[in-house]
């Protein structure tokens, strides 16, 4: 392990304690006297497991958008030679284990469906107005609904919104126009869901795609030059009865952010079963920044402070979402989030577990907000150069496999370990931020040690309640160490451990864990 500075002026305690007493049996006092101490004063965590609000299972959802010439992303998963996924992104997305897969973004807005579905060699290849680049359409519906099954996730559509009202993006360079109105919206739905379509049976998929959710507008509040709130809730209502006609089951996703989810909300909510918002958000000192570029190298301790304060902001845009709603508890969905620090590919620090442990910071209030907040992400999906990705793409050319990023490192450990209700966890520790959730017999408790250098020894207690057993699953690491396709089946690794009936624990400095407990 390296450190950015000497340690030659400072004393251990076994130096510290032979000035102290002068002899070997004064080491072993005071020895067993640390121990003691430790023993006797850990800090409590308390558990009520009283039912507070149901957890999604959407909240660690993924998000796959074609990036063009900025960043590989779909075609980078795809294997040409063998005219498949790669079975490598394909063992890693199983690894992360998201439960639901979004298809669109900014590429929604100039998106025609049609060009990307049917036999592939004929396929329509389209100018890519946001990311630049041709893309291919070599992926389309079809083989996005394959990669969902393959993963075992859920497929949520986001479908072209009159290209958000943006000019910009109503043709492409040839003068073709690139605007998907409700009619093209609802023919995709009936595409995907009715049995007896005969243009998706006739490209050889007899059974429906069965995609039920789906998301109308993507950042429509984002540009001056895009349709305005009124034309925007109109839109999205002629839309929805559109859609709802092909298909009465789906569920749809409306666009609220910049103010929009109260006057959404009024006229349109009877037809939509989510609000949409995203939050793309850099946590840097804006005054003296610290992330940015190599910045972070420099100084590891003001890294990891800054970093460590990011939830706060995240949680300021969830707040301000809830807050407009006032009194309606109607489902929020903040369906693209990540941290966009300047920066090469989006900026090195994201590689750092520095990095993971502030994401795992920001799960944890996903979890507090999980009363409304029922669909969320703090990542993109998948590429070969952004480091904002939770998973990393390596070419072919560099050998290297597919792995999960710090960010999705950290989804995989909350995904696979949490309960399906929030209970209460307290603890007067201010260095821990803890959060708890339960199903049936088994409460669930994610545990984010923020001290970057020192380990904290806590006793865990459930009220009115003994569990019999438990397990630990923790990742704990350097918080320089960064991640690439050289270390990535070492570093950030999940290891798990056992609890002792004392539910006495200490939680490594720099560590994310996630403790299952048996209760009887």
């Amino acid at each position: 392990m390296k450190y950015p500075f000497p340690f030659d002026h400072l004393i251990s305690r076994r130096d510290a304690l032979k000035k102290m007493a002068g002899t070997a049996g004064a080491i072993s006092l005071g020895n067993r006297l640390f121990a003691q101490a430790a023993e006797i004063n850990p800090v409590e965590i308390q558990i009520d497991p009283t039912p507070q609000h149901g957890l999604s299972s959407y909240l660690f959802m993924q998000f796959m958008e074609p990036l063009g010439a900025t960043d590989g992303s779909v075609e980078a998963a795809w294997d040409y030679r063998q005219n498949n996924w790669r079975k490598d992104v394909i063992d890693v997305t199983r690894d992360l284990a998201p439960t639901l897969m979004r298809w669109g973004g900014c590429f929604s807005s100039y998106y025609r469906w049609k060009e990307a579905v049917g036999q592939r060699d004929k396929r329509k290849p389209m100018y890519n107005l946001r990311w630049g680049g041709m893309e291919s359409n070599q992926i389309g519906t079809a083989e996005f609904v394959d990669f969902c099954k393959l993963t075992n996730a859920k497929p949520l559509m986001c479908v072209n919104f009159e290209s958000d009202g943006r000019r910009y993006w109503m043709k492409d360079p040839a003068g073709q126009s690139r605007v998907g109105d409700a009619d093209e919206a609802a023919e995709w739905v009936r595409y995907c869901n009715d049995p007896n379509n005969a243009l998706r049976i006739q490209h050889g998929h007899l059974q429906p795609h069965q995609i039920k959710m789906w998301q109308i507008g993507n950042e429509t509040s984002y540009s001056t030059k895009g349709y305005r709130c009124e034309t925007a809730v109109a839109k999205t209502i002629e839309f929805a009865l559109a859609m709802r006609r092909a298909d009465p089951e789906i569920s749809l996703i409306g666009w609220g952010d910049s103010g929009w989810a109260p006057r959404m909300l009024e006229s349109a909510g009877e037809y939509l079963q989510y609000i949409a918002f995203h939050h793309m958000f850099n946590p840097d000192n804006s005054k003296k920044p610290v992330l940015q570029g190599e910045l972070y190298r420099q100084d590891p301790e003001a890294t990891w402070n800054q970093l460590m304060g990011a939830w706060k902001i995240n949680d300021q845009k969830i707040r301000k979402i809830r807050d407009s709603l006032g009194n309606r508890k109607f489902p929020i969905a903040m369906t693209e989030c990540h941290f966009s620090i300047p920066g090469r590919n989006r900026c090195d620090v994201l590689s750092t577990w520095a990095t993971g442990v502030a994401y795992a910071r920001m799960f944890n209030n996903y979890q507090r907000h999980g009363d409304l907040l029922k669909i969320a992400t703090a990542a993109d999906f998948c590429g070969n150069r952004w480091q904002v990705n939770a998973v990393m793409i390596p070419t072919p050319q560099s050998k290297g496999k597919a792995y999960l990023m710090p960010v999705g490192r950290v989804m995989k450990l909350y995904r696979h370990h949490i309960g399906r209700y929030a209970v209460k966890a307290e603890t007067q520790n201010k260095e821990l931020d803890v959060v708890a959730s339960q199903t049936d017999k088994t409460i669930y408790l994610h545990v984010v040690n923020t001290n970057r250098t020192k380990a904290v020894r806590a006793s865990i207690q459930v009220k009115d309640k003994t569990f019999r057993s438990g397990r630990i699953f923790e990742i704990t690491e350097e918080p320089t160490v960064e991640l690439s396709y050289l270390n990535s089946d070492k570093a950030m690794q999940i290891s798990e451990k056992l609890l002792g009936p004392d539910g006495i624990w200490e939680f490594p400095a720099a560590s994310v864990s996630a403790v299952e407990l048996y209760v009887g």
